[in-house]
Protein backbone atom coordinates (compact mmCIF):
# COMPACT_ATOMS: atom_id res chain seq x y z
CA UNK A 1 0.00 0.00 0.00
CA UNK A 2 1.63 3.28 -1.24
CA UNK A 3 0.74 6.61 1.10
CA UNK A 4 0.58 9.75 -0.76
CA UNK A 5 3.10 12.49 1.42
CA UNK A 6 1.13 15.35 2.16
CA UNK A 7 1.11 18.26 -0.07
CA UNK A 8 3.75 21.18 0.61
CA UNK A 9 2.97 23.46 -1.56
CA UNK A 10 3.00 26.98 0.29
CA UNK A 11 0.46 28.43 -2.05
CA UNK A 12 -2.94 27.44 -0.05
CA UNK A 13 -1.17 28.86 3.00
CA UNK A 14 -0.22 31.45 0.97
CA UNK A 15 -3.87 32.80 -0.12
CA UNK A 16 -5.36 32.12 3.27
CA UNK A 17 -2.83 34.10 4.98
CA UNK A 18 -3.18 36.58 2.69
CA UNK A 19 -7.38 36.39 3.28
CA UNK A 20 -6.99 36.62 6.90
CA UNK A 21 -4.79 39.94 7.02
CA UNK A 22 -7.10 41.46 4.21
CA UNK A 23 -10.33 40.77 6.12
CA UNK A 24 -9.94 42.88 9.31
CA UNK A 25 -8.88 46.22 7.00
CA UNK A 26 -12.10 44.92 5.31
CA UNK A 27 -14.38 45.20 7.98
CA UNK A 28 -12.92 48.33 9.32
CA UNK A 29 -13.66 49.79 5.75
CA UNK A 30 -16.86 48.68 6.13
CA UNK A 31 -17.61 49.95 9.53
CA UNK A 32 -16.15 53.07 8.41
CA UNK A 33 -18.48 53.48 5.59
CA UNK A 34 -21.44 52.91 7.96
CA UNK A 35 -20.25 55.28 10.41
CA UNK A 36 -19.68 58.08 7.75
CA UNK A 37 -23.13 57.96 6.79
CA UNK A 38 -24.18 58.02 10.91
CA UNK A 39 -21.94 60.62 11.38
CA UNK A 40 -23.15 62.66 8.29
CA UNK A 41 -26.87 62.12 9.41
CA UNK A 42 -26.40 63.24 12.83
CA UNK A 43 -24.43 66.12 11.25
CA UNK A 44 -27.79 67.44 9.34
CA UNK A 45 -29.86 67.01 11.67
CA UNK A 46 -27.98 68.63 14.52
CA UNK A 47 -27.29 71.59 11.60
CA UNK A 48 -30.64 72.21 11.22
CA UNK A 49 -31.53 72.15 14.63
CA UNK A 50 -29.05 74.77 15.42
CA UNK A 51 -30.07 76.92 12.10
CA UNK A 52 -34.09 76.77 12.95
CA UNK A 53 -33.71 77.53 16.49
CA UNK A 54 -33.93 80.58 16.46
CA UNK A 55 -37.46 80.90 14.52
CA UNK A 56 -38.41 78.27 16.94
CA UNK A 57 -37.47 79.83 19.97
CA UNK A 58 -39.14 83.29 19.01
CA UNK A 59 -42.70 81.85 18.02
CA UNK A 60 -42.68 78.30 19.18
CA UNK A 61 -46.13 76.43 18.49
CA UNK A 62 -46.97 79.18 16.27
CA UNK A 63 -44.56 78.91 14.04
CA UNK A 64 -46.85 75.30 13.24
CA UNK A 65 -50.11 77.20 13.03
CA UNK A 66 -49.80 80.23 11.50
CA UNK A 67 -49.78 80.44 7.81
CA UNK A 68 -48.58 84.19 8.34
CA UNK A 69 -45.28 84.96 5.86
CA UNK A 70 -44.18 88.44 5.87
CA UNK A 71 -40.54 89.31 5.41
CA UNK A 72 -40.63 92.84 5.25
CA UNK A 73 -42.12 92.87 8.82
CA UNK A 74 -39.77 89.63 9.86
CA UNK A 75 -43.05 87.52 11.29
CA UNK A 76 -42.83 83.92 9.72
CA UNK A 77 -45.09 81.08 10.57
CA UNK A 78 -44.70 77.75 8.41
CA UNK A 79 -48.22 76.65 8.84
CA UNK A 80 -49.10 77.48 4.76
CA UNK A 81 -45.63 75.65 3.41
CA UNK A 82 -46.25 72.41 5.76
CA UNK A 83 -50.00 72.13 4.92
CA UNK A 84 -49.31 72.24 1.18
CA UNK A 85 -46.85 69.87 1.56
CA UNK A 86 -48.92 67.63 3.01
CA UNK A 87 -52.76 68.17 0.93
CA UNK A 88 -50.37 67.93 -2.37
CA UNK A 89 -48.37 64.21 -1.55
CA UNK A 90 -51.40 62.91 -0.09
CA UNK A 91 -53.87 64.05 -3.29
CA UNK A 92 -50.85 62.60 -5.63
CA UNK A 93 -50.60 59.58 -3.93
CA UNK A 94 -54.50 59.28 -4.52
CA UNK A 95 -54.34 59.61 -8.09
CA UNK A 96 -50.97 57.65 -8.80
CA UNK A 97 -51.82 54.77 -6.62
CA UNK A 98 -54.87 53.38 -8.52
CA UNK A 99 -53.36 53.71 -12.23
CA UNK A 100 -49.61 52.72 -10.84
CA UNK A 101 -52.02 49.36 -9.43
CA UNK A 102 -53.52 48.94 -12.54
CA UNK A 103 -50.05 49.53 -15.11
CA UNK A 104 -48.74 46.80 -12.82
CA UNK A 105 -51.64 44.46 -13.03
CA UNK A 106 -51.47 45.35 -16.48
CA UNK A 107 -48.09 44.03 -17.18
CA UNK A 108 -48.44 41.09 -14.76
CA UNK A 109 -51.88 39.33 -16.00
CA UNK A 110 -53.31 40.38 -19.19
CA UNK A 111 -50.22 42.28 -21.47
CA UNK A 112 -48.93 40.32 -24.46
CA UNK A 113 -45.41 38.88 -23.92
CA UNK A 114 -44.69 41.12 -26.91
CA UNK A 115 -45.40 44.37 -25.78
CA UNK A 116 -44.57 43.32 -21.82
CA UNK A 117 -40.98 44.31 -22.38
CA UNK A 118 -41.00 47.73 -24.30
CA UNK A 119 -44.02 49.08 -22.22
CA UNK A 120 -41.79 47.96 -18.67
CA UNK A 121 -38.72 49.71 -20.15
CA UNK A 122 -40.78 52.74 -20.78
CA UNK A 123 -42.54 52.71 -17.28
CA UNK A 124 -38.77 52.35 -16.04
CA UNK A 125 -37.79 55.08 -18.48
CA UNK A 126 -40.76 57.69 -16.93
CA UNK A 127 -39.44 57.19 -13.61
CA UNK A 128 -35.98 58.55 -14.36
CA UNK A 129 -37.00 61.87 -16.05
CA UNK A 130 -35.50 65.00 -14.77
CA UNK A 131 -37.96 67.07 -12.06
CA UNK A 132 -37.77 69.87 -13.93
CA UNK A 133 -38.88 68.88 -16.93
CA UNK A 134 -42.49 67.97 -15.10
CA UNK A 135 -42.20 71.26 -14.23
CA UNK A 136 -41.69 72.90 -17.26
CA UNK A 137 -44.64 70.41 -19.40
CA UNK A 138 -46.61 71.25 -16.31
CA UNK A 139 -46.04 74.84 -16.50
CA UNK A 140 -46.58 75.72 -20.66
CA UNK A 141 -48.45 72.42 -21.95
CA UNK A 142 -50.53 71.51 -18.86
CA UNK A 143 -51.12 74.28 -16.87
CA UNK A 144 -53.15 76.52 -19.63
CA UNK A 145 -54.97 73.13 -20.94
CA UNK A 146 -56.08 72.21 -17.26
CA UNK A 147 -57.19 75.91 -16.97
CA UNK A 148 -59.42 76.19 -20.34
CA UNK A 149 -61.02 72.67 -19.84
CA UNK A 150 -61.12 71.95 -15.84
CA UNK A 151 -61.01 74.76 -13.90
CA UNK A 152 -63.01 77.76 -15.76
CA UNK A 153 -65.76 74.71 -16.74
CA UNK A 154 -65.77 73.78 -12.64
CA UNK A 155 -66.19 77.13 -11.22
CA UNK A 156 -68.75 78.42 -13.90
CA UNK A 157 -71.03 75.58 -12.59
CA UNK A 158 -70.67 75.62 -8.93
CA UNK A 159 -73.48 77.60 -7.61
CA UNK A 160 -73.29 80.32 -5.91
CA UNK A 161 -72.81 79.76 -1.88
CA UNK A 162 -72.84 76.17 -2.11
CA UNK A 163 -69.67 74.12 -0.35
CA UNK A 164 -68.57 72.85 -3.97
CA UNK A 165 -68.10 76.90 -5.29
CA UNK A 166 -65.71 76.94 -1.84
CA UNK A 167 -64.15 73.53 -2.72
CA UNK A 168 -63.15 74.82 -6.77
CA UNK A 169 -62.39 78.16 -5.32
CA UNK A 170 -59.26 79.90 -6.67
CA UNK A 171 -58.11 81.74 -10.12
CA UNK A 172 -58.18 79.87 -12.77
CA UNK A 173 -55.00 80.12 -14.82
CA UNK A 174 -53.88 76.69 -14.64
CA UNK A 175 -51.85 77.06 -11.53
CA UNK A 176 -52.43 76.10 -8.14
CA UNK A 177 -52.80 73.16 -5.27
CA UNK A 178 -54.68 70.65 -7.42
CA UNK A 179 -52.60 71.70 -10.61
CA UNK A 180 -48.95 70.90 -8.67
CA UNK A 181 -50.52 67.46 -7.27
CA UNK A 182 -51.66 66.03 -10.60
CA UNK A 183 -48.14 67.09 -11.55
CA UNK A 184 -46.77 65.02 -8.82
CA UNK A 185 -48.85 62.61 -9.52
CA UNK A 186 -47.46 61.67 -12.88
CA UNK A 187 -43.84 62.19 -11.58
CA UNK A 188 -44.40 58.91 -8.77
CA UNK A 189 -46.79 56.80 -10.79
CA UNK A 190 -44.18 55.30 -12.71
CA UNK A 191 -41.72 54.37 -10.22
CA UNK A 192 -44.75 53.14 -8.08
CA UNK A 193 -45.91 51.27 -11.04
CA UNK A 194 -42.09 49.31 -11.80
CA UNK A 195 -41.83 49.07 -8.25
CA UNK A 196 -45.11 47.06 -8.07
CA UNK A 197 -45.17 45.37 -10.83
CA UNK A 198 -41.13 43.50 -9.77
CA UNK A 199 -43.64 42.54 -6.57
CA UNK A 200 -46.16 40.79 -8.06
CA UNK A 201 -43.32 39.45 -10.21
CA UNK A 202 -41.86 37.54 -7.26
CA UNK A 203 -45.75 35.36 -6.82
CA UNK A 204 -44.93 32.31 -7.21
CA UNK A 205 -46.49 31.10 -11.14
CA UNK A 206 -47.83 27.89 -9.18
CA UNK A 207 -49.68 30.10 -6.84
CA UNK A 208 -51.66 32.09 -9.46
CA UNK A 209 -52.06 28.78 -11.40
CA UNK A 210 -53.40 26.90 -8.58
CA UNK A 211 -56.02 29.44 -7.82
CA UNK A 212 -56.89 29.19 -11.90
CA UNK A 213 -57.00 25.86 -11.76
CA UNK A 214 -59.55 26.32 -8.72
CA UNK A 215 -61.56 28.41 -11.40
CA UNK A 216 -60.89 31.96 -10.09
CA UNK A 217 -61.45 34.76 -12.04
CA UNK A 218 -58.60 36.85 -12.32
CA UNK A 219 -60.52 39.69 -10.10
CA UNK A 220 -60.14 36.98 -7.01
CA UNK A 221 -56.83 35.79 -8.33
CA UNK A 222 -55.76 39.62 -7.54
CA UNK A 223 -57.65 40.54 -5.11
CA UNK A 224 -57.59 36.97 -2.84
CA UNK A 225 -53.77 35.71 -3.58
CA UNK A 226 -51.43 38.91 -5.33
CA UNK A 227 -52.38 41.53 -3.27
CA UNK A 228 -52.34 39.42 0.35
CA UNK A 229 -48.88 37.62 -1.39
CA UNK A 230 -47.50 41.82 -1.35
CA UNK A 231 -49.55 43.33 1.26
CA UNK A 232 -46.89 44.73 3.20
CA UNK A 233 -44.36 45.19 0.71
CA UNK A 234 -46.90 47.22 -1.35
CA UNK A 235 -47.41 49.16 1.23
CA UNK A 236 -43.56 49.74 1.53
CA UNK A 237 -43.60 50.44 -1.73
CA UNK A 238 -46.39 53.20 -1.48
CA UNK A 239 -44.92 54.88 1.01
CA UNK A 240 -41.50 55.82 -0.52
CA UNK A 241 -43.60 56.88 -3.09
CA UNK A 242 -45.25 59.72 -0.49
CA UNK A 243 -41.63 60.39 0.27
CA UNK A 244 -40.53 61.00 -2.88
CA UNK A 245 -44.14 63.43 -3.42
CA UNK A 246 -43.00 65.10 0.35
CA UNK A 247 -39.60 66.12 -1.00
CA UNK A 248 -39.95 67.37 -4.23
CA UNK A 249 -39.02 70.66 -5.52
CA UNK A 250 -38.75 71.86 -9.23
CA UNK A 251 -41.30 70.86 -10.20
CA UNK A 252 -44.01 72.03 -7.85
CA UNK A 253 -42.13 75.27 -7.68
CA UNK A 254 -43.12 75.86 -11.30
CA UNK A 255 -46.65 74.94 -11.18
CA UNK A 256 -48.19 75.48 -7.36
CA UNK A 257 -48.21 79.28 -7.76
CA UNK A 258 -45.59 80.22 -4.81
CA UNK A 259 -48.62 81.94 -2.45
CA UNK A 260 -47.56 81.64 1.20
CA UNK A 261 -51.44 81.62 2.34
CA UNK A 262 -53.22 78.50 3.53
CA UNK A 263 -55.05 76.94 0.41
CA UNK A 264 -58.76 77.79 1.03
CA UNK A 265 -59.47 75.51 -2.64
CA UNK A 266 -58.47 73.14 -5.02
CA UNK A 267 -57.34 75.44 -7.35
CA UNK A 268 -55.71 78.19 -5.04
CA UNK A 269 -52.18 78.64 -5.18
CA UNK A 270 -50.30 77.52 -2.56
CA UNK A 271 -46.55 76.41 -1.69
CA UNK A 272 -44.67 73.85 -0.48
CA UNK A 273 -41.92 73.63 2.04
CA UNK A 274 -39.53 72.61 -0.83
CA UNK A 275 -40.52 75.56 -3.04
CA UNK A 276 -40.62 77.50 -0.15
CA UNK A 277 -36.82 77.36 0.58
CA UNK A 278 -35.80 77.36 -3.05
CA UNK A 279 -37.56 80.38 -3.79
CA UNK A 280 -36.75 82.44 -1.08
CA UNK A 281 -33.28 81.19 0.36
CA UNK A 282 -31.18 83.20 -1.77
CA UNK A 283 -33.12 86.59 -0.80
CA UNK A 284 -33.04 85.90 2.64
CA UNK A 285 -32.02 89.18 3.58
CA UNK A 286 -31.89 88.76 7.56
CA UNK A 287 -30.70 85.89 10.10
CA UNK A 288 -34.71 85.42 11.55
CA UNK A 289 -35.50 84.74 7.41
CA UNK A 290 -33.00 82.26 6.87
CA UNK A 291 -33.77 80.90 10.44
CA UNK A 292 -37.20 80.37 9.29
CA UNK A 293 -36.48 78.45 6.10
CA UNK A 294 -34.08 76.06 7.89
CA UNK A 295 -36.70 75.16 10.48
CA UNK A 296 -38.51 74.50 7.27
CA UNK A 297 -36.27 72.23 6.09
CA UNK A 298 -36.06 70.48 9.34
CA UNK A 299 -40.36 69.41 9.13
CA UNK A 300 -39.51 68.52 5.84
CA UNK A 301 -36.63 66.02 7.09
CA UNK A 302 -38.60 64.81 9.49
CA UNK A 303 -41.86 64.59 7.66
CA UNK A 304 -39.40 62.46 4.99
CA UNK A 305 -37.66 60.34 7.47
CA UNK A 306 -40.64 59.35 9.18
CA UNK A 307 -42.31 58.06 6.01
CA UNK A 308 -39.01 56.16 4.98
CA UNK A 309 -38.87 54.83 8.13
CA UNK A 310 -42.62 53.51 8.63
CA UNK A 311 -41.71 52.27 4.52
CA UNK A 312 -38.29 50.26 6.31
CA UNK A 313 -40.15 48.99 8.79
CA UNK A 314 -43.05 47.15 6.54
CA UNK A 315 -41.12 46.25 4.04
CA UNK A 316 -38.61 44.88 6.27
CA UNK A 317 -41.56 43.14 7.92
CA UNK A 318 -42.64 39.53 8.06
CA UNK A 319 -45.37 38.84 5.16
CA UNK A 320 -47.60 36.68 7.61
CA UNK A 321 -46.25 38.92 11.02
Amino acid sequence: MTVTPASTDPAPLARKAAGATFDPIFKVLCASAATMLLVTLGGIVISLGLGGWPALSKYGLSFFLSSTWDPVADIYGGAGPIAGTLITAVLSLCFALPLAFGIAVFLVEFCPPLLRRPIGIAVELLAGVPSIVYGMWGLFVFAPLFSQYVELPLIAMAPPGSIWEQIVQGIPNGSGILSASIILAVMILPYMAATLRELFLTIPQKVRESAYGLGCTTLEVIWSVTLPYVRRSAIGAVMLGLGRALGETMAVTFIIGNSHAFPKGIFDGGSTIASTIANEFQEATSDLHTSALIALGLVLFGLTFSVLAIARALLGAPKNG
